[in-house]
């Protein structure tokens, strides 16, 4: 189901995202603040869907031909996170468009996804990859918004037809950020044996038992404020988080540790904003390839190809990361079993025009090297096998 939320978005005046939707029809405003800190749990689902209204502007740019007000519509979830992603988009299409800063010009439509609504299980339990996107592809293809912003390792290797996604912001730090319950141990191999991890990530989980195999990873679901509050609460002795998202949302401090990729090597795309739109949608597409960076364009697409060749999901641990180190694409990839007894890696350096040429011949490499026996392994072992954990 979809929560859908129509509205102008206005610029966070502090590390609070304050958000107001405004409906023309009965002139009533509804507030709501995704608060920004360890201890405030946001959810899009404590406010009832309010009735789709467009604030009228006097511009003729965002005039139909009918004579009807057509703004821009940015669709997003409805975590804390996706809406400080959803603001830095609508920033920053201001600041290269400013007549978009026009009352009336954005709006930006909220939605639950299948992800955001059960936290009780596995993401490899639920299907894997697409839980966060599938209701986004839905709205955008029946012309419900314009736009979606994604973070993109949460995107499928495939796009649904007759969309596109030929933009991503300048990437943030794509590390993982280790966080302890009282901050005094500072990294994975200083963890007393049998400590409690809580993650949901089969790609952290397998990093982790690798070094160390008797610490238990337990599952661990819902945003970024739920999961900080469960290791205040003293559910598990510590988590893993990507450090952009808490940056993004200045928690970085909440951060015990920042691992580098030899400890933790990220997932593809981690750290990387994308913007998706219809592929024949003049108008967005004008907007948001004004907004594309190059160069994390070419290190997302190399990451991607790497585990579109893998045939990657939710269901098998997959690390991927690139790099443009003078004026080279620099890639690294690895998979591994659950349980983090066996694991494959490689490297590979380039000219970034053949970013996804690389990337496709990273994971093929592996994919060799790991044989059918390995995948035929994850395909025939249960969630519960793979896991080999409980959720908390």
């Amino acid at each position: 189901s979809i929560i859908l939320f129509q509205g102008i978005f206005e610029r966070p005046t502090s590390n609070k995202a304050q958000a107001r939707i405004k409906s023309n029809n009965n002139n009533h405003t509804m507030k709501f603040t995704a608060a920004f800190s360890a201890l405030f749990v946001a959810s899009a689902s404590a406010f009832a869907p309010s009735t789709p209204a467009f604030t009228k502007s006097n511009t003729a740019l965002f005039m139909s031909a009918e004579g009807e007000i057509t703004p821009l519509r940015i669709g997003t979830r409805g975590s804390p996170l996706a809406l400080a992603q959803a603001y830095e988009t609508r920033e920053r299409l201001i600041e290269a468009f400013p007549e978009l800063a026009e009352d009336g010009a954005l709006e930006i439509c909220v939605m639950k996804t299948q992800g955001d609504m059960i936290l009780d299980k596995s993401l490899m339990e639920l299907g894997g990859k697409g839980l966060f996107t599938k209701e986004l592809d839905t709205a955008l293809l029946g012309d419900e918004v314009d736009i979606c912003v994604h973070s993109m390792k949460d995107v499928p290797t495939w796009l649904p037809d007759g969309t596109v996604l030929p933009c991503n912001f300048p990437r943030e730090d794509t590390n993982d950020a280790f966080i302890h319950k009282d901050g005094s141990v500072k990294t994975i191999a200083e963890l007393p044996d049998g400590s409690v991890i809580g993650t949901a990530s089969l790609r952290r989980q397998a990093q982790i038992l690798a070094q160390n195999p008797t610490l238990k990873c337990v599952n661990f679901r819902g945003n970024v404020q739920t999961r900080l509050r469960k290791l205040d609460d003293g559910v598990v002795d510590a988590t893993l988080l990507a450090i952009a998202g808490l940056k993004r949302m200045d928690m970085d401090s909440c951060a015990t540790a920042v691992l580098d990729w030899d400890e933790m090597l990220p997932a593809v795309a981690q750290g990387a904003i994308g913007v998706q739109c219809r592929s024949d949608d003049e108008r967005s597409l004008k907007y948001i390839n004004a907004l594309n960076h190059p160069e994390t364009h070419a290190c997302v697409n190399c990451e991607r190809a790497f585990l579109e060749a893998l045939d990657g999901n939710c269901k098998t641990p997959i690390a991927g990361q690139a790099r443009i180190i003078d004026g080279k694409i620099v890639f690294r990839g690895l998979i591994a079993m659950p349980d983090g007894s066996l694991k494959y890696t490689t490297e590979a350096t380039g000219e970034v025009e053949d970013a996804k040429e690389i990337g496709r011949k990273a994971g093929e490499k592996l994919k060799a090297e790991a044989g059918d026996k390995f995948f035929e392994m994850m395909v025939e072992m249960s969630p519960q096998q793979v896991l080999g954990q409980i959720t908390k």
